[in-house]
């Protein structure tokens, strides 16, 4: 959509979104308040959501978030894009009635969904909700449950079903640090002890703004999910600029948007990183066909992007298979500042994630 408003260049998004991210400079602020001040990190990976957080905030902890989740005041639930978000309570509970129609829409175009078209659920969920009462299950183990139960109905999507469809967490001691554990899931109700309560969706558009401002309606409905936005932002008082190639672009009033030459430092991203996925657009990153697309393959959290002066540089990728080796793959020349500075912040991510041990790195001559 075409739009009146000042002009602002691919640089200058960049540099708003570094800046709205806490990746222009480390923040001194506590894990909940980033994670709120985000909207949330992708957790998909249990690792993800450290290493955009080692990459976000000065003298970061992964205790912290570990002992966050550990007490519930943090959780991971599905949630934006019907992917897993590592959220705090009070947010997880008014983001999923939001998020229900989304993950209903997507549940219905999946296999499970369309076995179980025109079915009524309510026993099955009633059911359901005690099992994972009980004890958080996995989906396996609550979809063999219910099969057993309902023999007339297939039990694998019913499992699926009740992921998709009841406000649901997943429990820990997955996602905590160093820590693993089953995919189990329980309720938002059994697990936090409250029952979902739904913020404006004018107030997410404006939490999304100030996270990932300026942006365009397409871009907030890419990142969560939702559709006819516009008809939300045309009722909220917001500042007008203009991309290059005319698209709207809608910005808190008083938000500010660095100068296009301040200085970004580099930055190792893990895959699914809120900066690059939270647009429809996203080559105010150096996303685009000629960047070498992030590993398929890895470690979670210890694999990912590089942004040198602000846009996707490069791949990295930590492995251990003859001691800690981290190997950075540029898409492009690095000029020898750049260099410089991806070899210190190698060194730097690689000891946070393998807890101080030693480690090779190497960056790749660009192909």
């Amino acid at each position: 959509m075409a739009a009146d408003g000042p002009v602002l260049g691919r640089r200058a998004l960049g540099r708003a979104t570094l800046d709205r991210q806490g990746l222009l400079a480390r923040t001194h602020t506590s894990v909940p308040d980033l994670l709120e001040r985000l909207v949330g990190l992708q957790g998909q990976v249990p690792g993800v959501p450290y290493t955009a957080l080692w990459s976000r905030l000065a003298d970061f902890d992964p205790a912290t978030l570990s002992a966050a989740m550990a007490d519930r005041s943090v959780v991971r639930a599905p949630l934006m894009r019907t992917t897993l978000h590592t959220v705090t309570a009070r947010d997880a509970l008014a983001l999923q009635p939001l998020m229900a129609p989304v993950l209903a829409r997507t549940f219905a175009s999946t296999s499970w969904g369309k076995r179980l078209r025109g079915v009524d659920l309510g026993e099955a969920f009633a059911v359901a909700r005690e099992l994972v009462a009980e004890r958080p299950r996995t989906r396996a183990e609550l979809g063999g449950l219910l099969g057993a139960r309902f023999p007339d109905l297939d039990g694998t999507s019913l499992g699926w079903a009740f992921g998709y469809l009841e406000p649901v967490v997943q429990a820990t001691p997955r996602g905590l640090w160093r820590r693993s554990g089953p995919p189990a899931f329980t309720t938002m109700a059994a697990w936090l002890g409250a029952a979902p309560s739904a913020m404006a969706v004018s107030e997410l558009v404006r939490r999304y703004l100030a996270g990932f401002g300026p942006a365009s309606v397409r871009d907030a409905q890419a990142w969560c999910g939702l559709t006819r936005l516009r008809e939300v932002t045309d009722t909220i008082d917001l500042r007008r600029y203009r991309a290059e190639d005319g698209t709207e672009l809608l910005d808190l009033p008083d938000a500010a948007v660095p100068d296009p030459d301040v200085p970004a430092p580099v930055r190792f991203l893990p895959e699914y990183d809120n900066a690059l996925l939270g647009y429809a657009d996203r080559s105010r990153m150096g996303v685009g066909p000629l960047v070498v697309g992030p590993p398929t393959h890895g470690p979670g959290g210890a694999l990912g992007t590089v942004l040198v002066d602000g846009v996707v540089a490069a791949t990295w990728m930590l492995r251990h298979d003859d001691g800690a080796r981290l190997t950075v793959t540029p898409s492009g020349p690095l000029g020898a500042g750049a260099r410089d500075a991806v070899d210190a912040e190698a060194a730097a991510v690689a000891r946070f994630l393998t807890t101080g041990e030693e480690a090779t790195v190497v960056v790749d001559d660009p192909a």
